[in-house]
């Protein structure tokens, strides 16, 4: 199974607890998600699936993917647990939700997330009925009638405590992906004349370079900067002498992990992935960020940068 180097590892994870190999690749250095041509020429006759992950929120090439999954017979599994509410807009000008777009999909309700409950908890999703039946029973311990095990399966149902949560904050998932939006929006703009600090942009053909007013295609579950020739490292603590949180996601790639190490694993395949772990760092990212909190911020990183 195909998928980028560049992400949590909750992404692989899975793949290596099945007994499967989870084959990594190269991202894309201005969307940060996962390389198609870098897939291409990562798959091979044993090649069941690809999983590209909406990484920071931002929709993954869906087309081209999709393109190559059905060019190759092979499933396509998307990571939506960064990106759930987003829009992608496909070469036809049509608007379809991420997770809506693959074979399957999956997302999580950890509480940090765009649509968070107060524990633990996730979702499945597929247009497919008949796939959608297997899921059922393989997380209700295998059963579709009560004592009687017909597949190998687990417990893994959304309690009714966080099921209501969810079920509240639906409603809102919308308005507050535009609050995130609205934010990015003034972070870029604040950093739009700095050339070493380079801000998110849409994917989708609306937005090619910018974030735009009509795009969706990013909903920012972090704002997540590239800072070129400027020490990240003490940038952020800088910032934290600041007491402005930050985060730097993912400080070691996958491949390096030891967990996830392939002696098959050449580094010059991994040129964009080595240099974004050394130069993103994400920005304060939710619902609540007001103005003068995004000016103290970036007028604080613009100082550090510039001195």
């Amino acid at each position: 199974m195909i998928t980028a180097d560049f992400t949590f590892a909750a992404t692989v994870e899975v793949i290596a607890l099945l007994g499967l190999t989870p084959v990594l690749v190269d991202v894309d250095p201005v969307s940060f998600n996962i390389d198609v041509a870098a897939i291409r020429n990562a798959i091979t006759p044993k090649t069941k699936a690809i999983v590209p992950v909406h990484l920071f929120g931002l929709a993954a090439p869906m087309d081209e993917i999709m393109e190559l999954a059905s060019e190759h017979n092979l499933f396509v599994i998307e990571d939506n647990a960064q990106g759930i509410g987003a829009d992608y807009t496909g070469k036809n000008g049509v608007k379809i939700k991420t997770g809506a777009i693959g074979h399957v999909a999956s997302t999580s309700f950890f509480p940090s997330k765009n649509l968070g409950c107060y524990g633990d908890g996730g979702a499945i999703f597929t247009n497919d009925d008949d796939l959608a039946h297997i899921i059922r029973g393989i997380v209700n311990h295998g059963m579709y009638v009560r004592y009687h095990h017909d597949v190998v399966g687990v417990n893994s149902r959304l309690d009714s405590i966080q099921a209501t949560v969810l079920r509240a904050k639906l409603p809102h998932l919308d308005a507050y992906n535009t609050a995130r939006r609205n934010a990015a929006r003034k972070y870029t703009e604040a950093f739009s004349s700095f050339e070493n600090i380079i801000t998110p942009t849409g994917s989708c053909q609306l937005a090619a370079n910018s974030i735009c007013d009509n795009c969706d295609c990013h909903v920012f579950h972090q704002y997540t900067l590239r800072v070129v020739n400027i020490d990240r490292d003490a940038l952020v603590k800088h910032l934290q002498e600041n007491d402005i949180p930050c985060g730097v996601y993912y400080p070691i790639p996958l491949h390096s992990q030891k967990a996830y190490a392939d002696v098959r694993y050449n580094e010059d395949n991994f040129k964009v992935t080595n240099q974004l772990v050394k130069e993103v760092i994400s920005l304060p990212m939710h619902t609540e960020l007001d103005d003068e909190q995004i000016d103290f911020i970036t007028k604080t990183i613009i100082a550090f940068a510039t001195k």
